[in-house]
């Protein structure tokens, strides 16, 4: 592990050395891939620096013991060996989560599709408290989100949003959202007080841009229409709404909800481009089995991730075991203890499978 740290310390250093030359910093695509790296690189370097501190005051420790009989003297050395040594030892448990494989997507961008699934309207409604959920999440993050499309009900529910987040490492805090969340309440259109169970879906994809997946203009029909639902005298005037098909997938996507085309188009793309980005990943994690089981369901979409029972204000999270009485604090967007849990849990099973090979 030592080898592999002083490695990435010279290849730090000599990235500090180019990002600082005149030629790198007026090429903004190069300082861009450049400064990702170096920013990745940053707290295993400085972690390990530490750990070189530790030891260096540990060998000076040892030194001080073989050359002084003063009592005085033998006991700072003793208590500067112990602390070097616990520092040490802290220092690699660190860095062996910091040297862990890293989604190469955590520091993306993202994009997150909600559906109401089983239950009707309550379905649609639960649907809309998700959106509001990962919606004050994303502020209190200080992520920045936008809304793409947007399919609602008249009671305020929602039948499908895509929506995306943007900001750094947006995709590594909302990537253990994808699957089916489910909710037990008494439904706001019921008057009978008996508690319902519905669900909604979520899907998290890593936002891809152009340079990242390449869509091939020959597999895409783009068909405009006039957009429907609120607008005031734009719905039904202009034709604004745009549909894409994505030929060899069948894959569908519509955008309405921005009165320019080529806004609607834009948006369009975007989500396309994600969703088949998402779909290729997929086959590919399939495709590593072993690499799978390290995973906390970040991708099935049909796996019940988690459960909101409103009676006992009461969260559950299935994939570790985690229950919290804080139903509100959650639904207005106080994740970070579910996600940090989830990320700790994931981190636990990839040491396990490294341990193992």
């Amino acid at each position: 592990m030592i080898e592999q740290l002083e490695a990435i310390a010279a290849r730090y250093e000599a990235l500090s050395g180019r990002l600082s030359e005149p030629g790198v910093a007026a090429d903004q695509q190069i300082y861009k891939e450049l400064m990702k790296e170096y920013k990745r690189l940053s707290p295993i370097v400085e972690k390990f620096r530490e750990y070189q501190l530790f030891r260096a005051r540990l060998a000076e420790a040892e030194a001080l013991l073989k050359e002084t009989a003063d009592p005085e003297m033998r006991d700072l050395a003793n208590q500067e060996y112990a602390e070097s040594k616990d520092g040490m030892t802290r220092c690699t448990e660190e860095l062996k989560l910091l040297l862990l494989p890293k989604d190469e997507n955590d520091d993306r961008n993202v994009i997150i599709e909600i559906r109401g699934g089983a239950g009707g309207e309550e379905a649609m409604l639960f649907a809309a408290t998700l959106f509001r959920m990962y919606a004050m999440y994303a502020e209190a993050r200080g992520f920045r989100y936008e809304v793409l499309s947007l399919n609602g009900t008249e009671l305020g529910g929602i039948k499908e949003i895509a929506f995306s987040v943007s900001g750094e490492g947006a995709f590594a805090r909302y990537k253990f959202e994808s699957g089916v969340h489910r909710v037990q309440r008494v439904p706001e259109t019921e008057s009978g007080g008996r508690i319902h169970t519905s669900t909604a879906t979520v899907a998290v994809l890593p936002e891809m841009e152009e340079l990242d997946f390449e869509l091939n203009p020959a597999d895409l029909q783009i068909d405009t229409f006039r957009s429907s639902g609120a607008g005031g005298q734009h719905v039904n005037k202009t034709e604004s709404a745009i549909r894409i098909t994505h030929l060899p997938s069948g894959l569908v996507v519509e955008c309405q909800d921005e009165r320019s085309q080529h806004k609607n188009k834009e948006r369009a793309l975007k989500i396309l481009r994600s969703r088949l980005a998402d779909i290729e990943r997929e086959k590919q994690e399939t495709a590593l089995a072993s690499e799978r089981k390290s995973q906390v369901g970040t991708g099935d979409r049909s796996e019940r991730i988690r459960t909101y029972n409103y009676p006992q204000g009461r969260v559950t999270d299935h994939r570790i075991g985690l229950t919290l009485y804080k139903l509100e604090q959650v639904l207005n967007g106080d994740l970070d203890e579910i996600i940090e849990a989830l990320i700790t849990h994931e981190q636990t099973e990839k040491l396990k499978g490294a341990q193992n090979q």
